[in-house]
This record gives C-alpha cells, sequence and structure tokens, in this order.
C-alpha cells in the first residue's frame, strides 16, 4: 500500500488562503456604483495639432461635438479654450504608453458631464483652428462610454492633420506691377500657432515649403523659398509677367508639406496686374 507523507492542517490551510489572496490580489472588481442610473459620466476631450501642440485660445481654439451614434443625439457640443500646453513636456520629454502628456501642465480641453443610462456608443468630433478659417481641419473618432466611468486627465485626444500657411506679401488685393521683381513672403506655423524655422521643434528642414506662380490653373514658375529669420518668414523673389500674359491678374500659391507626418498647408491669393510703371519723361 502506498503511503502519502503527512501535511500538517495549518499547512494546508495556509496554502489555501494563499491561494485565494493572490487570486483577489490579481481580480477586477465591478465599479461601486448604483445598479441604475442615469449616472454622471465626466468626458474630457483635447484636440492637438498633429506632432505638435493643443489648440489653444491663440489659434482660436476648436470646436468639439459628443454624439450620440444610435439615435443621433447630439449629447454635448461647446469650445476647447485654453493654453497651448507644456512644449517641453509635449516635445521633448520621453513617455511610457499609459503616462499622461498633455495633462501634467495646463492646457485647453473641452469638457462635458453627462448623463447616461446604458453603455453608449458615441462619436466624438472635432473642427479647429477656429481662428484661421481658410486652414480649419476636422477629425471625429467613435468609442463606447460606460455610465459612471469618467474619461479625464489626458482625455480623448484628437489630432488635426495640417499647417497654418499664410502669405504676408505682397498683402492680398494689393495690385502688382508688370515686369516688376517682387518679394513673395509668407510664414508657416503648425495648428496650435507654433512657428516653423530652421533647427526648432518644428524644423522646417523637414518641410518641404515652396511658392507657384499661376496664370488661371496653369502653374508657369515654381519658387525656392528661404527661412529669413528677421521676419520669421519664408521668402522668394519672382518676376511679375507682363500685362498681355496676365490680363485677368495671376495667382500666388505658398504650400508646406511634411511627408513624415502627413502635415500640410497652402494658402492662395490672387492679385491684379498693372501695366508696367513708364520711365519718367524730362519737362520740356
Amino acid at each position: 500500500m502506498t503511503r502519502f507523507p503527512f501535511v500538517p492542517v495549518r499547512l494546508i490551510t495556509f496554502l489555501i488562503l494563499s491561494f485565494c489572496l493572490s487570486i483577489s490580489a490579481h481580480s477586477q472588481t465591478p465599479p461601486n456604483i448604483p445598479l441604475n442610473g442615469p449616472y454622471p459620466t465626466t468626458v474630457l476631450v483635447r484636440v492637438v495639432a498633429h506632432g505638435a501642440m493643443v489648440l489653444g485660445r491663440e489659434v482660436g481654439g476648436a470646436r468639439v461635438t459628443i454624439t450620440d451614434i444610435a439615435t443621433g443625439q447630439i449629447l454635448a457640443t461647446g469650445f476647447q479654450q485654453g493654453e497651448a500646453g507644456d512644449q517641453n513636456q509635449i516635445m521633448r520629454t520621453p513617455h511610457m504608453m499609459e503616462e499622461p502628456i498633455y495633462s501634467t501642465r495646463p492646457s485647453a480641453a473641452f469638457t462635458a458631464t453627462l448623463q447616461l443610462q446604458k453603455p453608449t456608443p458615441v462619436e466624438i468630433s472635432a473642427e479647429g483652428p477656429l481662428s484661421f478659417p481658410a486652414s480649419i481641419q476636422k477629425t471625429s473618432k467613435t468609442l463606447l462610454l460606460i455610465p459612471g466611468q469618467d474619461l479625464t486627465e489626458d482625455g480623448i485626444v484628437l489630432h488635426l492633420y495640417g499647417y497654418l500657411v499664410q502669405i504676408e506679401r505682397p498683402k492680398p488685393r494689393e495690385a502688382l506691377i508688370a515686369k516688376d521683381d517682387v518679394k513673395l513672403r509668407a510664414s508657416v506655423r503648425t495648428l496650435s500657432g507654433s512657428l516653423v524655422r530652421p533647427h526648432g521643434d518644428w524644423d522646417s528642414r523637414k518641410v518641404r515649403i515652396y511658392g507657384e506662380v499661376l496664370i488661371g490653373a496653369l502653374v508657369i514658375e515654381r519658387l525656392q523659398m528661404f527661412y529669413d529669420e528677421g521676419s520669421r518668414t519664408f521668402e522668394a523673389p519672382f518676376f511679375v509677367p507682363s500685362l498681355k500674359e496676365v490680363p485677368e491678374g495671376i495667382i500666388l500659391r505658398v504650400i508646406a508639406t511634411d511627408l513624415a507626418t502627413g502635415n500640410t498647408g497652402m494658402d492662395q491669393v490672387n492679385y491684379p496686374v498693372l501695366s508696367e510703371r513708364l520711365s519718367s519723361q524730362p519737362i520740356q
């Protein structure tokens, strides 16, 4: 007959309790909320420029809308306002996947408290920057909201792609003189308003920035643009065609494209062209 070694009852009890505690330590407990709602549920949304900062008051912020997908009902809508965030924390500090990036220092956000009765699939949409209508971008994200389970800290982050490109000179609606040498000047910034320049956090050496001269829909010249530190703009000289060639005027266009991030921006302005200046004649 086979004999089994004697194991004290106390040891068996200890092992069983240790096993149970181990399971308990790794088990997930349900939320401690009433069984039936509605439940106040706070949702924080942050709209950021892709690869840059948060859209804050400098660029007019962003508009955020939360919609119940099943019913089409708008649950909340409003504006994101505040600061662009801590540039050092957002752009230069390495982060673990679960670490907050935008909420370690004050930065713009939209916050809404919803009264949810049940798990609710929603679409969260955003558009901005609101102070630059010609450059407004839109994006959206769908997710499931659980009643009583708040989404805070960084919250739901929505990324907008693009650049703010603005032709500074010649001024819009300024008439150009045929056969004149003119300097095209444009500023380039991220959608959060940060300057794009050489050797900066948003390094213009990695971005294709160039100008174009158009007659109607036809590009007649492409211009290489160079950064000017004094004006903090990119500029390039060009020659205005003769009035005979451009009776309807010309179009100047500046494009900025970052192939690595997908950010792209453009500005385009129509200019009338006047006849060339007459050389001064001596008075008889």
